[in-house]
């Protein structure tokens, strides 16, 4: 069998589990949710096995260090993923939730959640992306198309094997989430072409590959988020504030997509920020690419190109810019941003409503980290995406972003 029907295959598959899968009580969905959960960390030895074959063949390849720590799967790491499946059980389902209203013509209508159908995921080198999309799209009754890197190809099918063994024991259809195996950009594109049996496609990923789904797709995409993200420091910023931040949002995890990659600075405190800043940025071997002016107080730092301001680095690298003012900061951030998370410090409130007003962008920070962006972070259990488009959901994608409406319309006999 060819890719494209493989493909196929999988996804007629999602769709006849789909339609079960949407009636399910909430409580077996969170059965399922909890039994997937206890079957990973009872396998935890087969996919930290199935892990080190992935971290062996990425080395071989050349992958850089902070994408080999997004790839890496350990105890701790599967106990985590194990405990926001457990927090996305605890969460309220949205699935027939709704109101009611009556109108003067006679009928009753119900608006009430009900789920997409068929979400296929298309997606790099996080593992995790495999067992969070799963979740978040059984607990709303959705069906899911994985589509993973070949990066984690091993990782995924032990992920995948723990979950089609839970579905099996709970009397769901195995269907209900596949795993396509091919990794190779045809695998891709065919599951691009699946309109009818896949409602919805959500790339996850670098600017390439999200790029290439909403312009080659046809089925719906929904956008989510490269993250060229900004951290301004404002002439009155706290600097050990300021600098404690930029670590955290930078250093703690530079491939993710909430980390910075640009950090902006008033020039009255430049003089003094900046050498903090690299002082604290050599301890995590930081290179900094900064604007003629930077490279004036900093000495041995590289001078920024164009590009580097446009470059969502996903590693040890930022853009450092000094800014004149606030409304500077403001236009260079809208200007260079992909809309993801952008933060400013500031002891002058003013200048916070401003810039949480003026930035156009999901998520807009005050006085706190970008690394924030995240569907945990926010309550919403865990993500299946940052979706950085205005159309149907934007932000952290949680259980309310897997649903659509459906009206209820009851009458006794109403004509129109």
């Amino acid at each position: 069998m060819d890719i494209a029907n493989e493909v196929r295959v999988l996804c007629e598959s999602a769709k006849r589990a789909s339609h079960s899968i949407a009636l399910a009580s909430e409580d077996k969905k969170n059965k399922l949710l909890s039994r997937i959960a206890e079957l990973l960390l009872e396998n935890a030895e087969s996919i930290i096995s199935a892990n080190k074959l992935d971290l062996a063949s990425a080395e071989e390849n050349g992958v850089a260090k902070a994408m080999l720590d997004r790839l890496m799967i350990n105890d701790s790491r599967i106990k985590g993923i194990a405990d926001s499946l457990y927090s996305v059980v605890a969460l309220d389902d949205p699935i027939g939730k709704g109101d009611v209203w009556s109108r003067p013509s006679g009928i009753t209508l119900r608006r009430v959640r009900v789920p997409l159908g068929v979400v296929g995921m298309i997606y790099e080198a996080r593992p995790n992306v495999t067992v969070d999309s799963a979740a978040l799209c059984l607990k709303t009754g959705n069906a899911v198309v994985l589509r993973g890197g070949k990066e984690a190809i091993n990782t995924n099918k032990e992920f995948v094997r723990s979950i089609k063994l839970a579905l099996s024991e709970c009397g769901f259809d195995e269907g209900a989430v596949g795993l396509i195996t091919s990794t190779s950009r045809e695998s891709a594109n065919a599951l691009m072409s699946m309109r009818g049996l896949v409602d919805v496609l959500i790339p996850r990923g670098g600017k390439g590959l999200i790029r290439a789904c909403v312009e080659n797709s046809k089925v719906p995409v929904i956008e989510t988020g490269a993250g060229n993200c900004h951290l301004y420091v404002d002439e009155s910023a706290d600097l050990e504030k300021a600098l404690k931040i930029a670590v955290n949002a930078k250093c703690s995890r530079p491939s993710v997509c909430n980390a910075i990659e640009t950090v902006l600075v008033h020039r009255a405190v430049a003089e003094k920020f900046l050498p903090m800043l690299k002082s604290a940025f050599d301890g995590y071997s930081v290179e900094i690419r900064g604007c003629a002016d930077s490279c004036e107080i900093l000495e041995g730092i590289k001078l920024a190109t164009e590009e580097d301001f446009e470059t969502e680095f996903d590693d040890y690298i930022v853009a450092l810019g000094i800014v004149d003012s606030l409304d500077e900061a403001i236009e260079h951030i809208n200007k260079y941003s992909t809309g993801h998370s952008e933060a400013i410090v500031t002891e002058n409130m003013k200048s916070a409503d401003r810039f949480q007003n003026e930035i156009d962008s999901v998520a807009v920070y005050v006085n706190a980290s970008t690394r924030f962006t995240d569907g945990g972070e926010f309550g919403f259990g865990a993500e299946i995406g940052i979706s950085t488009q205005k159309l149907h959901v934007r932000g952290p994608m949680g259980l309310y972003a897997l649903t659509t409406e459906k009206y209820l319309v009851t009458g006794d006999g109403a004509v129109r």
